[in-house]
């Protein structure tokens, strides 16, 4: 089994900022794999259903950010998953907008949702996709920026990365973390060079 986890903040007022573009990626993969994500168990909203033949948990922590791990620990203690197949969507300020990152392990960096999650799993060696939303603009603080909603114009280009991590999330389950990043660590499908 696995659990794919999209974070963001619950709530009508967050919900086209760019901290819940997990929330939006989540909500794609329900929508395209035809698993409603309806149930409120583990301080999340989960489904249940089958990608790529295998079963999954698709999640959104109700938490609040900060708490996310709260959630995700709740989930995987459950259903005893291990941590290698637990995938977290999340975004991040250190990417341009429209690259997807994707590593099987690593630290939380600035991400205070991934903060939460590693702190609450005690490991941080499960897989990350990490969507890029850009730095804020001069003179902005953080919080503000990722608080934010996106323009028409960011919105766009995160349609198209939302359906990206969509078919990531796929390859991953299918072939496994080293196949999804090979194809999809890069800007878009024309640009291969990864950092």
């Amino acid at each position: 089994m696995f659990v794919i986890a999209g974070l963001g903040n619950p709530g009508r007022e967050y919900e086209r900022t760019r901290h819940n573009i997990g929330f939006q990626c989540i909500d794609y993969l329900s929508a395209l794999y035809r698993i409603p994500v309806s149930k409120i168990k583990f301080k999340s909203l989960i489904g249940e259903g089958i990608i790529q033949g295998k079963k999954v948990i698709l999640a959104k922590p109700q938490t609040y950010m900060n708490n996310s791990g709260e959630a995700i620990k709740a989930i995987v203690d459950y259903y005893k998953v291990d941590a290698g197949n637990v995938v977290i969507i999340y975004d991040d300020a250190d990417l341009e907008p429209g690259v997807i990152r994707i590593r099987p392990k690593g630290s939380s960096g600035t991400h205070n949702g991934m903060k939460s999650i590693i702190y609450h799993m005690q490991t941080d060696e499960f897989p990350r996709f990490r969507i890029g939303i850009g730095k804020p603009p001069e003179k902005m603080d953080l919080v503000s920026y990722v608080l934010g909603v996106f323009s028409e114009e960011e919105q766009r280009i995160m349609n198209e990365v939302i359906e990206r991590t969509a078919a990531a999330v796929g390859d991953f389950l299918a072939a496994g973390i080293e196949t999804a990043m090979s194809k999809y660590n890069c800007k878009n499908n024309n640009d291969k060079n990864n950092d």
